[in-house]
């Protein structure tokens, strides 16, 4: 499936879609790739993340100074102290919702963990469009979140619908 995030006419780049299934079951997690969230030029990359219940996330400083990345609010609470260039931290996201990610010694530096409990999902690009591969066919419960919102956004799609427009106010 796929669609796109806007707000009035603008395309609206890193949103958060994600599906819920509820009349059919979630499969395991099969797959055991690690996802980076990268520090480097004194900012993360990507700005926004979205992992699935039970990923593991690789924080790499490939920046050229010191950097101790935190989250303290919502989602999971993890501080991994001081670390110098070339050294690298793992998070275990085993919980669903928002993670704010920041570094304690450059105040600037902020990042977004969306951990969802669902096999489908995407982020939107600088276009607005997403997919979101291996959808069976049914009706589902999406949600949509952006930083900056104050909310997140719901509603029901149907494979028959065709693409999914999310549209903030």
């Amino acid at each position: 499936m796929h669609g796109i995030a806007r707000a009035g006419n603008t395309p609206v780049r890193d949103t958060v879609v994600w599906l819920d299934a509820p009349n059919a079951p979630l499969s395991p997690r099969t797959d055991t790739a690690r996802v980076v969230l990268d520090q480097r030029n004194l900012s993360f990359s990507p700005h926004v993340l979205v992992v699935r219940v039970g990923t593991t996330v690789d924080f790499p400083n490939n920046d050229r100074v010191f950097h101790n990345v935190f989250s303290f609010r919502d989602g999971i609470r993890f501080d991994l102290g001081v670390y110098p260039v070339g050294a690298m931290r793992r998070v275990l996201f085993d919980q669903p919702g928002l993670s704010r990610i920041f570094c304690n010694i450059h105040p600037n530096m902020a990042a977004y963990v969306m951990t969802v409990n669902s096999p489908y999902f995407a982020r939107t690009d600088e276009t607005g469009a997403f997919t979101i591969a291996g959808v069976p066919a049914g009706t589902y419960t999406y949600h949509a979140w952006r930083p900056g919102a104050t909310a997140e956004l719901t509603g029901t799609w149907s494979a028959g619908d065709g693409p999914l427009q999310v549209v903030w106010p």
